[in-house]
Order: C-alpha cells, then sequence, then structure tokens
C-alpha cells in the first residue's frame, strides 16, 4: 500500500484496501448523519461473500447503506443504531436494523465505560490544514468517544464536508491510521418542512412563553421550527441557542440578528450544537463561521450543562401522551420510530435552569388507514416506550391549549390533558378516567 504524503504518516490508501482490513468478527463504527462513510461502505459491500459475524453502529443515515442493499437478510452485517432516521426505520421494519436504547448525551461515556470493541472506525472528514489536522464536520457527537477506543481509524477524505469550529471537531494526521478518498457528492440535506396550521397554532402558544434573553433548544420536526418561524416576528431579541440539534430554524434566527448569545453563560455569545442537519443554507452559513461551536453530545444534553444558562427553553415533538403525563416520543407499539435522543434530557435541563421551561408538543390527532384517532390517550399504545416520564413533565401543549403539569395530582393532570385534546375526544376520555379511578367521580 503506498505511503501518503500526509505529514505523520497516516496511509493513502483506496477504499478496497481499507475494506480488506475487515475481517469476520470485526466490530466497525460508521458515525453518525452524513459522516458516515459512502466509499468504504460501497466496497464493504462487495467483500458480503467472503464475511461474516460483522457488526456496524451507526446513527441517523441519510443515504442507503450499500451493506445492507448486498446482505438484505443480514446474515453477514448487523446494523446497530442510536437513533433512527426514516431510512433506519424502514430498515428496522424489515429485520436488518437494531435499536440501541440511550440517552444521547450519555453515549460517549457509553464508549468510554461499557462497549469493550471497535475494531475499526470508518467516519469522513475534510481535507488537512496546514498542521496536519482534519476536521470532522458538524457532528461532533461521539466521535472522539470511538477514535479513542479504536484499534484502527480509518478517515474518508471528503472535500464537501463543512469545515467548523468547535472544541473536539479536529483530529491530527498523527492520530490516523489511514486515509481513503471520499466522493464529491454534496452534503445531505434534511429540507425543512411547511409548517401546518396544527403546527403554527401549538408554536404560537408556545412563542408567547418566550422570554428576551431565552436560551433555546429545537427538536427535529415541524412543530419546533414553525416556532422559530414565529419568533422571527415575535420581537423577542438577545436570544441564545444552546442545542443538541442545529437545524435551519435556528439558523434563521441567527442570520435575523435576534440570536446573540449575550445573555449565556456556557459559550457566551457563541451559538453551541453537537449535530448539524438541514440545507444547503445550513451549512453555508456555519462553515469556518466561529460565531458557531460544535461540542460533543455529552456537553451540549448534560442537564447540568444546560440549566447554566438562565432562561433555557427546550421545545421537543411527542407522538402521544396519557392522562398522567408520560409521553411516547420514539415508539408506536413495539415499532421502534426514531430514538430517545436528547428529549429528556434537556426536559431536565431547561426544568432546572433559572426561569427555565420545557414544552412537549403535539398535535392532538393523527390519520391511520384512513381513520382519526387520538394522540391524548387514557393509556399509552401497548408496547410502548416512555420517553419522558410524568415526573419530569413541564409544559404540554397542543393546538388546542397549554397545560403545566408540574405539581399537579393525578387528577389535575388528567383533567387538564383532557382538555388538550380534540373535542371530540374529551367526553370519553374523562368517562375513562372516571373509570379507572384517575379522577373523583364528579371531577369532570
Amino acid at each position: 500500500m503506498p505511503q501518503s504524503s500526509n505529514p505523520g504518516g497516516a496511509r493513502m490508501i483506496t477504499a478496497a484496501q481499507a475494506a480488506l482490513l475487515v475481517k469476520p468478527g470485526d466490530v466497525l463504527d460508521y458515525g453518525i448523519t452524513f459522516s458516515q462513510p459512502d466509499a468504504f461502505d460501497r466496497a464493504l459491500a462487495k467483500r458480503v461473500g467472503e464475511l461474516r459475524d460483522i457488526t456496524i453502529r451507526n446513527c441517523l443515515s441519510m443515504r442507503p447503506r450499500a451493506v445492507l442493499d448486498a446482505d438484505p437478510e443480514g446474515r453477514v452485517f448487523t446494523i446497530f443504531n442510536w437513533h433512527f432516521s426514516g431510512y433506519d426505520r424502514r430498515q428496522h421494519d424489515a429485520g436488518r436494523t437494531h435499536y440501541i436504547p440511550c440517552n444521547l448525551g450519555e453515549i460517549p461515556d457509553y464508549y468510554r465505560r461499557f462497549i469493550d470493541r471497535v475494531d475499526i472506525a470508518i467516519i469522513k472528514a475534510t481535507p488537512p490544514d496546514a498542521d496536519g489536522f482534519f476536521n470532522l464536520g458538524p457532528t461532533s457527537l461521539w466521535h472522539r468517544a470511538v477514535m479513542e477506543r479504536a484499534k484502527t481509524i480509518v478517515l474518508e477524505i471528503t472535500p464537501s464536508l463543512p469545515r467548523v469550529h468547535g472544541s473536539d471537531v479536529r483530529i491530527h494526521a498523527t492520530e490516523v491510521d489511514y486515509l481513503i478518498e471520499g466522493d464529491a457528492t454534496p452534503t445531505p440535506e434534511l429540507p425543512s418542512t411547511t409548517p401546518t396550521d396544527v403546527d403554527r397554532a401549538v408554536a404560537r402558544l408556545i412563542a408567547q412563553e418566550v422570554e428576551d434573553g431565552a436560551c433555546l433548544q429545537i427538536g427535529i420536526g415541524g412543530m419546533p421550527n414553525a416556532v422559530c418561524s414565529l419568533l422571527l416576528e415575535a420581537g423577542v431579541k438577545d436570544l441564545g441557542i444552546h442545542s443538541e440539534m442545529l437545524n435551519d430554524g435556528l439558523v434563521d434566527l441567527y442570520r435575523a440578528g435576534l440570536v446573540t448569545g449575550a445573555q449565556k453563560v456556557t459559550d457566551p455569545g457563541r451559538i453551541a450544537y453537537s449535530f448539524a442537519l438541514g440545507t444547503k443554507k445550513l451549512y453555508d452559513t456555519i462553515t469556518d463561521n466561529a460565531d458557531f461551536i460544535c461540542h460533543p453530545v455529552d456537553f451540549t444534553n448534560m442537564p447540568d450543562v444546560i440549566a447554566r444558562n438562565p432562561r433555557a427553553i427546550a421545545i421537543n415533538n411527542t407522538t402521544q401522551i396519557d392522562l398522567q403525563g408520560q409521553a411516547s416520543s420514539e415508539s408506536d407499539g413495539h415499532r421502534h420510530i426514531s430514538g430517545t435522543g436528547g428529549q429528556l434530557q434537556f426536559v431536565r435541563g431547561a426544568y432546572a435552569s433559572r426561569g427555565g421551561k420545557s414544552f412537549i408538543c403535539l398535535a392532538s390527532t393523527y390519520e391511520k388507514r384512513g381513520e382519526r384517532r387520538s394522540r391524548v390517550v387514557l393509556e399509552l399504545t401497548a408496547g410502548n416506550v416512555v420517553t419522558t416520564p410524568r415526573s419530569d413533565m413541564m409544559f404540554v401543549v397542543t393546538e388546542y391549549g397549554i397545560a403545566n403539569l408540574k405539581g399537579r395530582s393525578v387528577a389535575e393532570r388528567a383533567k387538564a390533558i383532557i382538555g388538550l385534546a380534540h373535542p371530540d375526544y374529551r367526553e370519553g376520555l374523562a368517562r375513562e378516567a372516571r373509570a379507572k379511578g384517575l379522577v373523583p367521580p364528579h371531577y369532570l
């Protein structure tokens, strides 16, 4: 294999040569979102007939994985995933991908304390700078922890990857074993969805609770993004951002001059995030922009770190809530659809912040098989995973209102949550609540 001119001595090899490093029984790590390798993945898929018992960890796949296409029955490659994208969900439905329960902010610690093996880590990076440092792009998350544990590190050099500022986004050539040439395809985008009328109604209620100087965390989805749109019109100022995910909505607030970070305690004056996912506008905005700082997820998501910033605001989606305030945000019965992510950690961090607020939002109904159903239920669907427990729930928001559950009894919670349901379902929910003893007979 030819030696490169890389000052640290990392060897430049082909993707096919890198795939030959993989031995039966190996555990590989592909990293997160668009940092997952493509050239290596295609080369490894071609070895499907030569290998066995290969484990791959990844997260939020933004492109199809060649190893899954080459091995649709999962006889060779087993994929374990920390959080599903839409593609990952479809692979899970087909039995090809398997979820790892986690609080996303704890994952670096899992690698350092509990995960025994990473034989090869293959992660995308920019070309090196003049000092021999590669940039891992806007996906810090747990990449450093993975590479600390990996026996072999392979970087797939990808010129289109945004080069960003961060506390742990650079790796020196001397820390790398092999380099391979990546392709020149653009960074995958996650288009912003157009807010619905329900999204706007929910966003309007939340936006009224956001004060000058608030420090925002926005989850993925139409409702949280709609909040950003309304904040553009609300006249709030001096906002801060300390978020797991950086999306287009937050970048729009920055571009409008509403984000100064002046009242932040952590990274004052800067926008802190752990991974960015959005459109080209987002990527262009953060490239070489020192106003943004990309941190590992065990910094952005730790409740004690979140709580340092006054008026921390956490805005996240859920898919179902019961009358006691338990939110299921990641599953549909036994079918896993996404992941815990940082929801629970930001709920706890925002609550502990001085003047902080956490919001769990949802549409009151949804359509399934042509039938309208309520997302507000007496009890969660059998098999549903509780993402945010009732003891942690603060504000719940639907298009019909907003309720703070802190300090409320079971009966008070049930009454408040029923008031957030679609009117067509309230009488039935009240009847069920009385029948199950959640409320006194004449309370509702």
